[in-house]
C-alpha cells in the first residue's frame, strides 16, 4: 500500500483482524450492530438511509460506502439516497447554528449556571438581524430538506432524530422528537432510530481501526 493512502476499500478487510485481537468484545458489537440495522418497527430499507445520513455526519468513508450499498440491495433509488443526505447536511448545519444562541449568552455575559435551557432556543431568531440574508437562506434550506418528498415527513423526521442524536445537539434532539411526534412516529419507532445512530457512531470509531492498524503496522 501507499504510505500516502490513508483511505482504501481494501482497508476494510482488515476489520475482521479485530476479533481475533478481541474477540469477546468484536463478537459483542456485531451482534449489536446486526439488530440495531435488522428491520422492526423500522424496515431495514428506512434503517439504511437513516444510517447513510449518520455516516456523513460521522465522515466515516467506510461506512459510507457499506451503507449505500446495503441501501441499493433494499430498493433505495439515488434520489431518495440524496434526500437522506440532505436531511443529514440540514441537520449538521443546524446544530451549529443552534448552538449559536449559546454563543450569544456567552457573548452578552448571561450570568446563568445551566448551558442548555429550552429557552435559550428563542434567541435564534436575533440571527436574522445579525446575519438576514444568510440565516433566511439557511431557513429556507431547512425547510426543504425536511418537507416531504420521496421520503416522507415522518421518514426524515426519525433521519433527523438519529443524526442530532450523532451530532449531540440538545435543542436539535428536543425539536426532531416532538417532528416526529407530530408526524406519528411512536417512541418504538424513534429508539429503532436512535439505536441505529448509536450503531453507526460506534461503527465509524470501529471502522477507522483498520486505519489504526496500518499505523501500527508501519
Amino acid at each position: 500500500m501507499s504510505n500516502d493512502s490513508l483511505y482504501q476499500k481494501s482497508y476494510f478487510s482488515r476489520l475482521g483482524e479485530f476479533s481475533d485481537l478481541v474477540p469477546d468484545t468484536f463478537k459483542a458489537f456485531v451482534r449489536f450492530d446486526y439488530l440495531a440495522l435488522k428491520g422492526g418497527q423500522l424496515n431495514s430499507k428506512l434503517k439504511e438511509l437513516i444510517a447513510i445520513a449518520v455516516a456523513h455526519t460521522t465522515g466515516c468513508p467506510y461506512c459510507i460506502d457499506v451503507h449505500v450499498q446495503k441501501a441499493k440491495s433494499q430498493g433505495t433509488t439515488k434520489e431518495e439516497m440524496a434526500e437522506s443526505i440532505m436531511v443529514a447536511t440540514a441537520l449538521k448545519a443546524g446544530s451549529a447554528l443552534a448552538h449559536g444562541v449559546n454563543a450569544l449568552n456567552s457573548y452578552d455575559n448571561v450570568d446563568d449556571e445551566e448551558l442548555f435551557k429550552k429557552s435559550y432556543f428563542n434567541r435564534l431568531k436575533e440571527f436574522s438581524t445579525l446575519n438576514g440574508d444568510i440565516f433566511a437562506s439557511f431557513v429556507d434550506f431547512d425547510k426543504k430538506a425536511l418537507k416531504s418528498g420521496l421520503l416522507s415527513v415522518k421518514e426524515k423526521e426519525l433521519i433527523a432524530v438519529a443524526v442530532a442524536h450523532t451530532t449531540g445537539c440538545p435543542y436539535c434532539i428536543d425539536i426532531h422528537i416532538k417532528g416526529a411526534k407530530r408526524s406519528k412516529a411512536s417512541k418504538e419507532e424513534v429508539a429503532e432510530a436512535i439505536m441505529v445512530a448509536t450503531a453507526l457512531k460506534a461503527g465509524s470509531a470501529l471502522a477507522h481501526g483498520v486505519n489504526a492498524l496500518n499505523a501500527f503496522d508501519e
